[in-house]
């Protein structure tokens, strides 16, 4: 499982340390990719080929699924962890997510999520207040 919020500094050559408690997930490979809600995803190799498999079963007809999949397949690069914990950000991925010097690195379960720091305050600033809503309706699922 991947859980946790770490503050790491991207580097003039675009190259991000992965936290060390996330590393070993990534060690047969990992894929980066557009996120949801202007961040990047990052996927353990293993839970991005079951994601691809479902996105590659959605219904070509209908034109949400069609671009869900173009953004996350067409913007997928797979990445390898250094032997110092980094990995290398593309140029078109660093600019998707607005990556400057300050980036978050959050651990959602099966994937890590990679915000500009200031994007990542002010998610949290207008996500925040909507917590105890969200909770709610999350009864509906049986949370």
């Amino acid at each position: 499982m991947i859980i946790g919020q770490y503050n790491y500094n991207l580097d003039p050559k675009k190259r991000l340390t992965i936290p060390t408690k996330f590393r070993s997930v990534l060690s047969k490979g990992a894929i980066l990719t557009r996120g949801i809600d202007g961040c990047l995803f990052l996927y353990p190799q293993k839970q991005w080929d079951e994601l691809a498999d479902k996105l590659s079963k959605l219904p070509l007809s209908q034109a949400n699924a069609r671009s869900f999949a173009r953004v996350m397949i067409a913007g997928a690069m797979d990445v390898k962890v250094d032997s110092l914990g980094r990995i290398l950000i593309p140029d078109y991925l660093k600019d998707y997510a607005k990556l400057d010097k300050k980036v978050v690195i959050a651990g959602l379960y099966d994937r890590i999520e990679i915000w500009d720091e200031e994007s990542w305050q002010k998610y949290g600033e207008t996500t925040g207040a909507q917590v105890e809503n969200i909770a709610e309706g999350l009864k509906e699922l049986g949370i």
